[in-house]
Parts: structure tokens; C-alpha cells; sequence
């Protein structure tokens, strides 16, 4: 395997993990337990981050210092991944009436590869 392009896939692998745990979350949070889904999509999607920067910065990106400073980075690129959900969120289910779950699912995709670029470039830089 080229040697750039695994720390990317790697990356994605952990992502499914946190992208897996993130929405598994925003269902129970918002099917089950009722939740307004921009509550729900906070939680979860925090829950995710917290995951993924754990697993990335030991596995991926073989950082294991200045972990604070690489948390908050790490962090608030997820929140501007969230961000990007929420506003998501907002026009397709609000405004569209469009099923929040399924719109939840459909912008992981994008907002992944996003963070992964931002994270590379600043958080483990």
C-alpha cells in the first residue's frame, strides 16, 4: 500500500468507528429518548470527535504530544464539521421537511474528507 495514502485510509476506518457510534447516539437520542435533533446531533457527534481523536492521534497520525492543544484543534474542526450538519440539518429537515436521520447520514461523507484535510494540516500537523 503507498505509504500516503494509509494514514487516510486508516483515518477513515476510524472514522466509520466514531461516524458508527455518532449516529447509532443521534438515533437513540433523538428516536428513542425524544430529543430535538440539533440536541441530538450535539451529543453524538461529541461523543464521535472525543472517540476519533483518541484512536487518531495514537493510531493515524502518531502524535502522542501536546495533546491538550491537539484535542482543541482536533475538536474544533469536528465543531466545524457539526457546524456544517447543523446547518444541514436545519434546511433539509426544518425548511425541506426531509427525515432528519437520513439527512444526518448523508452528510458524513462529506464533512469526513473535510476533516480529514483540516486535521492532517493543523490538528497533527
Amino acid at each position: 500500500m503507498n505509504s500516503a495514502a494509509r494514514p487516510f485510509l486508516l483515518y477513515m476506518v476510524i472514522g466509520c468507528s466514531g461516524v458508527s457510534l455518532d449516529l447509532a447516539t443521534f438515533a437513540l437520542l433523538f428516536d428513542v429518548v425524544g430529543l430535538h435533533e440539533q440536541v441530538a446531533n450535539a451529543l453524538s457527534t461529541t461523543l464521535g470527535i472525543t472517540s476519533n481523536f483518541l484512536l487518531n492521534s495514537r493510531f493515524t497520525f502518531g502524535k502522542r504530544d501536546r495533546l491538550a492543544v491537539r484535542f482543541a484543534r482536533f475538536y474544533g474542526v469536528g465543531l466545524f464539521g457539526m457546524a456544517v450538519t447543523t446547518a444541514a440539518l436545519h434546511v433539509f429537515v426544518t425548511v425541506l421537511g426531509i427525515e432528519a436521520t437520513l439527512v444526518k447520514a448523508l452528510t458524513i461523507p462529506c464533512v469526513a474528507v473535510m476533516q480529514y484535510w483540516l486535521n492532517k494540516k493543523w490538528s497533527f500537523a
